[in-house]
């Protein structure tokens, strides 16, 4: 294994997923509220769409770029409508009283819905080839082996930052109370909200 490609890997997916946008702002919610597992999974489902796009990128699958970065106002249309519909059910919601009996019922979900959140962005390409290109990492010339280590290291590093801040996040579940938990749905489904808001403002300002 290339040890420095793959920890350029490792040190880009970490870097992509560690500023906290909705993703962040969800995990931390599901974490107080239904678990470290949930949590979890949840990153792991944002780490996944991470490594596919920096699949595209590292591939030079130029095409799949294109279309998805022509597809955009489409993909974020859809996103900010999830990302409300995920921020009011957030914000109505009032914390379960039996949380550790449904840990392991909703974790397809939760991957399943973060996958998609951050599969909406696919501007997301654009920053990995850009990076790739800064670190002269898109000069593959057809190097498969080489493109897959990168993007096991971007996948890996994506998922050590969901890692810690779940299992940081976990250490203070236990600190908070029923009505702890009822103000984390409430601030947290405010701020996601705020993101879908944000993102289909944008639209309007995303040329054609």
């Amino acid at each position: 294994m290339d040890a420095p490609l793959f920890f350029k890997g490792l040190l880009i997916g970490f870097s992509i997923a560690a500023p906290v946008g909705p993703i962040g702002v969800l995990c931390i919610r599901r974490t107080l509220a239904e678990g470290y597992a949930s949590g979890l999974v949840s990153g792991l489902g944002a780490a996944s769409a991470d490594a596919f796009y920096g699949s595209v990128a590292g591939f030079g699958l130029v095409f799949v770029s294109d279309f998805l970065v022509s597809q955009q106002a489409w993909l974020r249309l859809v996103g900010g409508i999830f990302l409300l519909y995920l921020g009011m059910r957030t914000l109505l919601s009032k914390p379960s009283e039996r949380a550790a009996q449904s840990r392991g019922t909703g974790l397809p979900g939760a991957y399943a819905s973060t996958f998609f959140l951050t599969l909406t962005n696919p501007i997301t390409i654009l920053s990995f080839a850009a990076i790739f290109a800064g670190l002269g990492l898109a000069d593959a010339g057809g190097d498969y082996l080489s493109a897959g280590i990168l993007v096991l290291g971007v996948f890996l590093g994506s998922g050590l930052w969901w890692l810690l801040l779940s299992g940081g996040v976990s250490l203070f579940r236990d600190r908070f109370g029923s009505r702890g938990l009822l103000w984390v749905n409430r601030l947290s489904g405010a701020v996601i909200t705020g993101f879908g808001v944000v993102v289909l403002f944008g639209l309007l300002f995303v040329g054609d």
